[in-house]
């Protein structure tokens, strides 16, 4: 059954939430042995709420009816802190890790009656397109439409999971670049990225501080709406939250759909694109049409000109400076104290850090260093400015933009270990225009081709995330 029938059965008494849960921590289990979904299963954490949600039941508590996620499984992407359960952001570094206090998101979840089944595995810190660059001791995720094939990243955990389940589930991920969109659109899932600041941080081990957004993933637009719904809005811990009232994001129209002005972005349909995804987006589009949208095509040339590099830029400099924390002595692995504290740090973060972790440190403190912070970083926030100029002008005229969310279909394992750093990089093309300029976007499954999932990318204004669901509820899992 789908999320929707499931809340209103276990709210009807037909569902017993704790032997569910059992069962769901069985199934959990067996994917994070055969499918690597799972950094942690939190098997523990999740009974213990389970039972709570039966006590208040057979108190007769009013108030637990009335829980948004009452019995639901929810999966945590494992660079989001979940207060007793292990935290390591995909990275060796953080081994052991257990914070003591739940991130905001989680929280407001567990408040909504929502059952925590485990931290969903990614690329360490979030640094890849296809949870690849994974933390030594730590396994990559598989695609479940083909095993051999990625996940996508860095969420990929969380977008396999969200479609292999058996069981009624939603997930938290995380997006610095494209980690939400992107994984969702290998796994035939829809991931919501919100506008930044739409969720809070607080609780998320950082990548980029101006970048991170937390967000939704599931099989139906209505999925990662409800859990939006529930985990968005300010937060006094988290200074970048957006003091503004948030939407029903569960109650979709497709009459507002209908209403909707759409433009297509063109450079995003240039060469790179592969001729499989093309066709299908294109269909996606010609769908969007038939439904009484009309759509133009318009030139946007500066977010897929400049993206990538204004990306990389702020990113890797963003990421040195948070990472630096992570030395052994606060957090995770320590070792003995030999030499001094330079000696000891450097032992400690070049034997658990990977390489691309240890790539983009040195970029970024490359780009903040004395001489080349003007020419770098602050350029790069210029032209971050500019891109959000150009997107700002685009949506006084349209409801929302269009482009593919990645220019290939699921790439093989294989085919990824001949990837330069840099071809690794151009996967995320489509992506980071909207998230260096902190943009919703959303991808839509647009069906398969060569067997193997296409998705379409819908981008939208600053908190106009309503918008681009109700375009992406039109389509519906059994018409695509």
């Amino acid at each position: 059954m789908g999320v929707k029938e499931f809340i209103e059965n276990a709210k009807s008494g037909s569902i017993d939430i704790v032997e569910h849960t059992h069962r769901v921590l069985d199934e959990s289990k067996k994917l994070a042995k055969e499918y690597n979904y799972f950094n942690t299963v939190s098997e523990e954490l999740a009974l213990e709420l389970a039972n709570n949600i039966k006590k208040s039941i057979k108190s007769k508590d009013s108030r637990i009816k009335n829980k948004k996620l009452f019995g639901l499984p929810i999966s945590i992407k494992d660079s989001i802190c979940v207060k007793g359960v292990e935290s390591t952001a995909g990275s060796r570094i953080l081994k052991g890790y257990r914070p003591l206090f739940n991130a905001t998101v989680v929280e407001r979840a567990i408040n909504e009656g929502a059952i925590i089944i485990g931290k969903t595995s990614q690329d360490e810190f979030g640094f890849g397109s296809f949870s690849v660059n994974i933390g030594l001791g730590f396994k990559t995720p598989k695609n479940p439409v083909d095993p051999e094939r990625s996940c996508g990243g860095s969420s990929g955990g969380a977008a396999g999971l969200a479609k292999k389940a058996s069981f009624p589930h939603i997930a938290i991920g995380e997006s610095t670049g494209g980690s939400i969109a992107e994984p969702a659109s290998f796994c035939d899932i829809f991931g919501l990225t919100p506008t930044y600041g739409r969720n809070s941080r607080y609780g998320n081990i950082d990548f980029g501080n101006s970048l991170d957004k937390l967000g939704t993933l599931g099989k139906t637009c209505y999925d990662v709406a409800l859990l939006e719904e529930v985990i968005a809005g300010h937060d006094i811990n988290d200074s970048t939250t957006i003091n503004a009232p948030v939407d029903r994001y569960s109650d979709l129209n497709k009459k507002n759909a209908k209403k909707m002005r759409i433009a297509v972005i063109k450079e995003s349909f240039t060469e790179g694109l592969g001729p499989a995804v093309e066709k299908k987006v294109w269909g996606g589009i010609k769908k969007l049409e038939s439904e009484g949208i009309k759509y133009e095509e318009i030139s946007l040339e500066m977010p897929i000109r400049y993206g990538l590099a204004a990306y990389y830029m702020i990113g890797t400099s963003e990421a040195s400076t948070n990472l630096a924390k992570f030395c052994g002595m606060r957090y995770g692995n320590e070792s003995e104290l030999e030499g001094n504290f330079n000696q000891y740090f450097t032992k400690i973060r070049s034997s658990h850090f990977s390489e691309e972790a240890k790539r983009r440190i040195i970029l970024g403190t490359f780009a903040r260093m004395s001489g080349y912070r003007d020419a770098y970083y602050i350029k790069a926030m210029q032209i971050r400015a500019l891109m959000t100029r150009e997107y700002k002008k685009a949506f006084k005229k349209y409801d929302a933009l269009v482009s593919p969310t990645v220019p290939i279909l699921p790439p093989k394992f294989t085919e990824i270990a001949k990837l330069t750093p840099l071809q690794n990089y151009m996967m995320d093309v489509m992506l980071v225009g909207p998230n260096v300029c902190g943009l919703p976007h959303l991808n839509v499954p647009v069906g398969y081709e060569k067997a193997l999932p296409v998705g379409m990318l819908l981008t939208g204004d600053h908190l106009q995330e309503k918008k681009l669901l109700e375009l992406g509820n039109l389509f519906e899992v059994e018409d695509v």
